[in-house]
């Protein structure tokens, strides 16, 4: 069987990238296909396989300001070349499901969420863009998105990263999905011994508008306790400048550097919404509690009273509120651990594999097209 896998671009190494890594050692002979491709910002594993890239590898600049090729986007899948692959893997938050699926191929999409830009923070996106970008968003989008809802059943099966983003799949695109979390590497995390637990809290992760960081730091200018933030980001020098000397931005930092503040903080704060959110499941892997804002894929990860805490609005108040009702409660460091083991790489392997080689198998029964996602283990 010869495999495509079809990704939106390759230029670091995130939660996507991830998944991409997994489906690369299940389908070692697969070819990579995507828009933009910088081969030092990715892993030995995925540098390995024979990677193609659209034409938008060859516009000005475009491993820097490949998202402002975006309307280019629709075209370049097309002129992809997938003819003689028999099973297409697509892995979608950028524009990558839209290739032309040959006739007799498997085409299954494995969707972070769909295009967020275009979609459910688009007014969020253009609010805070500049001027011309504010002008051009509303012409450009409305035709990415009205080929984004077209090219949906170009799909034969959808695998959703969470519960919220299959809700997204059947509101935007009318498509059931199965729910298949993404791999989170829980053994490379481990807790300490009480007595050496820091004083501080934790917030992780790139330092962008929609992750709301800067709720966390007026929550912590406002009751002085410690805040350390890893991560770094177009706000990061924004956040430098409102943090007062209880809170330490470290920008980015080296992955020890990471394991030693996950586990040795109080526990990590987490004010945005997030499709998935790998981060809460690194904290709770490392035997820490969640303070995070009720929705999107921490509902799905993090248990109220017993993984962690959560509050109900993005402000910094509901934030205050959260950590004295965190700090007045006891949490079981091995049954975080235990819980945040369901959302490991070999889990993710096992439903993965399972899923895929039921589709396969029900397309070769009867040769029919897509079969209902019931009739194969979903």
């Amino acid at each position: 069987m010869k495999v495509a896998i079809v990704h939106y671009w390759l230029v670091g190494m995130r939660g996507g990238e991830k998944v991409i890594e997994a489906l690369c050692k299940i389908y070692p002979d697969a070819d990579i296909f995507t828009h933009v491709y910088v081969p030092e910002a990715i892993s030995s594993t995925i540098n390995k396989h024979r990677v193609t890239t659209s034409f938008i590898q060859k516009l000005p600049k475009s491993a820097r300001m490949y998202q402002r090729y975006l309307p280019l986007m629709p075209l370049a899948l097309e002129q992809l070349d997938l003819r003689g692959y028999d099973l297409i893997i697509s892995s979608e938050s950028g524009p990558a499901k839209g290739i032309i699926p040959p006739p007799g191929s498997l085409h299954i999409c494995y969707c972070h969420s769909p295009m967020r830009y275009i979609w459910n923070m688009f007014h969020d996106y253009r609010e805070r863009s500049g001027l011309l970008t504010r002008m051009m968003m509303p012409v450009l989008a409305h035709y990415v998105r009205n080929w984004d809802a077209i090219s949906a059943n170009r799909v034969d099966y959808y695998i959703a990263n969470s519960k919220t983003v299959a809700d997204r799949l059947q509101r935007y695109y009318r498509r059931e999905s199965c729910v298949i979390n993404p791999p989170v590497s829980v053994v490379d995390f481990a807790p300490v011994k009480p007595g050496d637990l820091g004083d501080y809290y934790l917030m992780v992760g790139e330092l962008v508008a929609y992750k709301r960081p800067e709720l966390a730091i007026e929550a912590f200018n406002r009751t002085g306790k410690k805040l350390v933030v890893i991560g770094g980001g177009q706000m990061l020098s924004q956040l430098r400048a409102l943090a007062q000397s209880n809170i330490t931005l470290l920008g980015s930092q080296p992955f020890h550097v990471l394991q030693e503040h996950y586990a040795r903080c109080q526990a990590l704060i987490f004010p945005g919404e997030e499709d998935f959110g790998i981060v809460p499941v690194e904290a709770m892997a490392s035997g820490r509690p969640v303070i995070a804002f009720k929705r999107g894929g921490a509902t799905e990860t993090v248990i109220d009273g017993r993984t962690g805490v959560f509050f109900d609005n993005q402000t910094h108040e509901a934030i205050q509120n959260a950590i004295e009702r965190f700090e007045s409660m006891s949490f079981n460091s091995e049954e975080i651990i235990a819980h945040a083991g369901k959302f490991s790489e070999r889990v993710f392997d096992n439903k993965i594999r399972k899923f895929i080689q039921e589709a396969i198998n029900a397309r070769a029964i009867t040769n029919e097209g897509r079969q209902a996602l019931d009739q194969i283990g979903c």
